[in-house]
């Protein structure tokens, strides 16, 4: 496994750990791939009954992915390609025969969030804020299966609220509106409450837990079944905007929007 993306397995419990600190657990095309291969085939990995995701230190779960990938961009296929990519990563996570947790503390932004959003149950320490700053930072926009995500978590109203202020939903409204089914005063008690979770849920009937799982994924996905969505992606992230705002972003300067 790559040093990127750490992964332990103990009585049962299988632990991913998004292993860059230092880059706020930024996603590579690696780490999300590793991810992916453990929920796609737990029982070559351990044979674990849950998974609990994390992200290394306490200041982010995983803050989306690596900006600097998206300059190999180049037209509506790469941006489509791209969204492909990481729906797969992301039906693996809810496909995943075994449950799983995602354990947050700290920033939980764009894919990152997403891939928190895949996982079964979400629990977070008071410093999580989660978010898709996207309107004020690259000027793209989700894939019609994310928007269904949140959709069916949230409701189109806070959809739309996060969206457009470009803000970051702090801990505790997080919790208050589901996000969260629990909430945990620190890293070092989130963890601990991960781990006690996570044997509890180990113990019960895994089959109940697997056709439970199955049953929430369809759905969901049929929300998102026969709605299209690559116009929207192609016009956003095929744009002068999305250029700019990317540019910006790792300048470290504020975009200037042009809307084209």
């Amino acid at each position: 496994m790559d040093s990127e993306i750490l992964y332990a397995v103990e009585d049962g419990v299988g632990t991913v750990t998004f292993n860059r600190p230092q880059a706020r657990n930024a996603l590579t095309y690696a780490m999300y791939e590793g991810l992916a291969a453990i929920c796609r085939d737990p029982a070559a990995h351990g044979d674990p009954r849950v998974i609990v995701v994390t992200g290394a230190g306490e200041k982010a779960f995983a803050s989306g992915t690596d900006i600097a990938q998206f300059r190999a961009f180049s037209g509506a296929a790469d941006a489509l390609a791209y969204e492909e990519r990481i729906e797969a990563v992301l039906d693996s996570i809810e496909r995943c025969p075994v449950p799983t947790i995602a354990a947050v503390s700290g920033a939980v932004t764009g894919g990152g969030a997403f891939l928190a959003l895949a996982c079964d149950l979400r629990i977070a320490s008071t410093t999580a804020r989660f978010g898709f700053p996207i309107a004020r930072t690259l000027g793209n926009c989700l894939s019609m299966a994310n928007y269904a995500r949140l959709y069916a978590l949230l409701g189109p109203a806070l959809v739309k609220d996060i969206v457009f202020t470009a803000r970051l939903v702090e801990a505790q409204e997080g919790h208050r509106v589901g996000l969260y089914s629990e909430l945990l005063p620190d890293h070092a008690a989130l963890m601990r409450r991960a781990a006690e979770l996570a044997r509890t849920i180990a113990g019960h009937a895994p089959l109940t837990m697997r056709a439970t799982k199955e049953a929430m994924r369809r759905l969901t996905a049929a929300a998102a079944k026969d709605v299209a969505s690559d116009d929207l992606v192609t016009l956003c992230n095929t744009s002068e905007d999305f250029r700019e705002g990317m540019e910006a972003f790792l300048a470290k300067r504020r975009p200037v929007w042009r809307g084209r």
